[in-house]
């Protein structure tokens, strides 16, 4: 989410006019955070944080016309789940409402958390620090974009292909 989208802008921007002066972020404040979650969420389907892992099947499948044995293990790609257009339409564009409904999305095909009996036990967590820092991060400090180039390379984890893709400066704060 190298340029957080103007809607999340604002609806954090409007967050911030109604706290005083060094008041925290409440439980209210987060529950009313839903497209900045849904654009937080859309950054690890398009640049997964982890490239994948090792299954073991429980019984004989078919996958693709090829018959997989109970017992062997097999290696799920991230990225090619969250960029399969017959799951995400227009699987390269950034689409924060595509998580309006989650009905929409098949079991375990949104898995930068894992899912299921394995999904991280930090997932939680994790939304709440990620709906604070992109709060403040958007109500404290403007953001430039220095390059148009967004692409990542993998080694093995994401990494931007430019250096600093963004620069970001204090704003002026009328109230800390």
């Amino acid at each position: 989410m190298i340029s957080v989208p103007m809607c999340a802008r604002t609806q954090q921007e409007e967050i911030a006019k109604r706290k005083s002066s060094g008041d925290l972020l409440t439980w209210e404040d987060l529950a009313k955070m839903k497209y900045t979650w849904k654009a937080a969420m859309e950054t690890p389907r398009m640049v997964p944080p982890v490239f994948g892992g090792f299954r073991k099947t429980l019984e004989d499948i078919e996958y693709g016309g090829y018959q997989i044995p109970e017992g062997w293990q097999i290696f799920w790609v991230a990225s090619m789940t969250h960029m399969d257009a017959d799951i995400f339409q227009e699987p390269s564009k950034f689409n924060p409402a595509r998580f309006e409904n989650p009905a929409d999305t098949p079991p375990h095909s949104y898995i930068p958390f894992g899912g299921g009996a394995r999904i991280c036990p930090g997932y939680e967590f994790a939304r709440i620090e990620t709906l604070v820092s992109i709060h403040y991060l958007v109500t404290r400090f403007a953001w430039n974009l220095c390059s148009k180039d967004d692409k990542f390379s993998r080694d093995p984890m994401p990494v931007p292909t430019q250096e600093v893709p963004i620069q970001i400066m204090p704003k002026k704060l009328d109230k800390v």
